[in-house]
């Protein structure tokens, strides 16, 4: 039974979430604040955290940095919840590492499906044997879940690791931003294109650090590939 950490400091929102949860199915454990998280987080790690932005002590943003930063909790999936609607809020978030960004209010129905949605995408391989992906001197290990150009690891969030294989698993192929939201998030995200853009732009960084230079093509006014 997959275990679901909730941060949310509105304790009606907090127990509206804790049942919702424990009815999908699910363990539920709720906090009021990131220090009580935190706390909890070194005994016993959960499969996917929901995070409010706004919070007593440490603003979730600031958390969602924290839990990316550390080797340990970099590959939970992470999804943030606010009453902040505006694009450049999700953007933030996105940029940051959330594998999705819920505002308020929201359906419970909605919630249960967005989660079913990450968690699907974060579910380990039954593959015993590595599959490995390789285009032009880089390595994707789909078992392992790591990165290699030549020599040189790239570190990447759980989100950025999907994008990056699914554009490697269709290596030649042009790739529209909806069917990279379809396929990489799992649910319709319309409207909100610049999600992939924006996880578009710190993949390109980070293989950029490592060398790996002009791997992903942008097609204008439609998406994105690798090679072709």
């Amino acid at each position: 039974m997959p275990r679901i950490f909730c941060v949310e400091d509105d304790i009606g929102i907090r127990e509206l979430i804790t049942c919702a949860l424990q009815s999908g199915g699910y363990q539920a454990e709720s906090f009021i604040s990131g220090k009580n998280f935190f706390r909890r987080l070194q005994e016993i790690q959960p499969d996917l955290v929901l995070l409010d932005i706004m919070l007593p002590d440490e603003d979730g943003i600031s958390i969602l940095k924290h839990l990316k930063a550390e080797m340990l909790t970099a590959q939970i999936p992470v999804i943030m919840l606010s009453a902040k609607s505006s694009e450049i809020d999700k953007v933030t978030g996105l940029e940051n590492g959330a594998d999705d960004y819920i505002t308020k209010p929201f359906g419970i129905m909605e919630l249960l499906s967005r989660i079913k949605a990450v968690l699907r995408r974060s579910g380990n391989s039954t593959v015993n044997e590595p599959h490995l992906l390789e285009v032009q001197g880089l390595t994707v290990d789909l078992n392992r879940r790591t990165v290699f150009y030549h020599e040189t690891e790239v570190s990447l969030t759980y989100k950025e690791f999907e994008l990056l294989s699914y554009l490697v698993t269709n290596h030649g192929n042009a790739i529209s931003r909806d069917q990279l939201l379809e396929r990489v998030w799992g649910f319709s995200y319309e409207g909100e294109t610049r999600t992939v853009d924006a996880h578009i732009k710190t993949l390109r960084q980070k293989l950029d650090a490592a060398g790996c230079q002009n791997l992903i093509q942008t097609i204008r006014g439609y998406g994105y590939k690798i090679g072709g």
